[in-house]
């Protein structure tokens, strides 16, 4: 149309019609971006194909506010029930779930009248699974927060001593080269792959395969230093440079693994195991008996080798005074070599772990927890192994605990305050020793 008869259709429009027009904008506007804004508001995880939801009601009357959270698989979730009762969760894989309601969220005198509070719910033939609960009238039994403190505690003790095990490997290199290893995580991860590779490939009994999985790993350590870190030692390659050569190996390693495994969840023969009542409010699975038994047998193991073996006094020496130790006799470069080869093992042990932990494996399950090995190796003190064990436990302890306070999702905080409290105050860390700089 040309530009006279625009302006013509413009000087001819009524203010009538304008204002109507202007108000079926407004109109259309409101109702698009506001369904947007409120139709989903229950919803998360709407970027999973699949879904599980459900409509909250107690004498066919719905239940606003009400906490629903998704748990399983490595994936947690939680939404609340919107004003028709109604929620939806997305979850990343087809596999089975625990859906939970949060019965304190829950009206006064209204429990959930059968089934528990807990259902584990899997998917049939379609990617959407509806999942209701029923409500009664009833006493609820509350937790007390003194119970679910010291619950948590116990969980954080449990987490803090598998940390322990990845730090103190990270220690160790660090304290004999200096190198801050980024690809820590991914021997984690190899550990954990190692031992779903002999128990469900090569079809071994599980003790065996998991046994397996830590040699394997001590020989993955192994073989990054004598492919790798030797060499770049031996050309005299800075710290820095390596560091960066850690982080590109931690890369290429997570995708490998993505690779090969793909990004489903996996799961350990055991893993997930219902738990039982120890004493009061401490519940634990017979694979956290186990995993902390054997954690803290190992660390006692790496204390006593470090403490009364030759080799392990010369690893002390070395990170004292790395020069010193090799014009004393001290062959550096073997004992760096022994100190990889237990880093690995380490680090396998703590992904098989872990992956019980958790429960479950993934390709990237190690960086997941990378931030909080190097915050535990940074709190108990650069370089000393007893302080990579002091400073995962305080972590440990202080991202289960801090669950009580914040949402699960970033749990994780609450330690990274700790951490950076603690250097404000002792910047050397909590058993590190002052250098003098300059």
């Amino acid at each position: 149309m040309p530009t006279a008869q625009i302006q013509t259709a413009r000087k001819t429009l009524s203010p009538r019609v304008a204002v109507g027009l202007l108000l079926t904008f407004v109109s259309l506007a409101f109702a698009l971006f506001g369904g947007m804004s409120s139709a989903h508001a229950d919803e998360v995880g709407a970027e999973y194909e699949y879904a599980f939801s459900g409509n909250v009601q107690y004498q066919d009357k719905p239940v606003e506010g009400v906490k629903i959270s998704v748990s399983g698989n490595g994936y947690d979730a939680e939404t609340v029930t919107d004003a028709e009762g109604k929620w939806k969760i997305g979850v990343p894989e087809k596999e089975k779930y625990t859906i939970t309601m949060d019965e304190s969220t829950l009206p006064d005198g209204v429990i959930v009248a059968e089934g528990g509070s807990s259902v584990e719910a899997e998917f049939g033939l379609s990617g959407k699974k509806s999942v209701n609960f029923f409500l009664g009238q009833g006493e609820r039994v509350v937790v007390s927060f003194s119970d679910q403190l010291i619950a948590r505690f116990f969980d954080g003790i449990n987490f803090g001593l598998m940390l322990a095990l990845a730090a103190i490997g990270v220690s160790l290199v660090f304290g004999t080269t200096g190198l801050s290893n980024f690809a820590q995580a991914e021997m984690v991860t190899f550990g954990a792959l190692a031992g779903l590779f002999f128990s469900t490939v090569l079809q071994l009994p599980i003790l065996l395969a998991l046994l397996l999985a830590v040699v394997a790993s001590g020989a993955f350590g192994w073989s990054l230093d004598a492919g790798i870190w030797k060499p770049l030692r031996k050309k005299g390659i800075g710290l820095v440079q390596m560091m960066i050569v850690s982080i590109g190996l931690s890369l290429a390693l997570r995708y490998v693994f993505l690779f090969f495994v793909g990004g489903s969840t996996l799961q350990l023969e055991g893993a997930g195991d219902a738990k039982f009542q120890i004493f009061g409010p401490i519940s634990l699975a017979m694979s956290d008996i186990i995993s902390m038994v054997i954690s803290i047998v190992v660390l006692a193991g790496v204390g006593f080798w470090l403490l009364r073996t030759r080799i392990g006094k010369a690893t002390r020496a070395i990170s004292d005074n790395a020069s010193l130790a090799s014009s004393s006799g001290i062959d550096v470069d073997g004992v760096i070599r022994i100190v990889w080869i237990l880093s690995g093992a380490l680090a396998g042990l703590a992904g098989i772990l872990w992956a019980y932990f958790r429960p479950g494996i993934k390709w990237d399950m190690g960086g997941q927890i990378l931030l909080l090995i190097f915050a535990a190796v940074t709190l108990g003190g650069l370089g000393t192994a007893f302080g990579a064990l002091v400073g995962s436990i305080i972590i440990g302890v202080m991202v289960e605990v801090s669950s009580l306070f914040i949402p699960a999702d970033i749990k994780y905080i609450g330690a990274l305050l700790v951490l950076i409290l603690v250097l404000l105050v002792r910047p050397q860390g909590i058993l590190g020793r002052k250098e003098r700089i300059g």
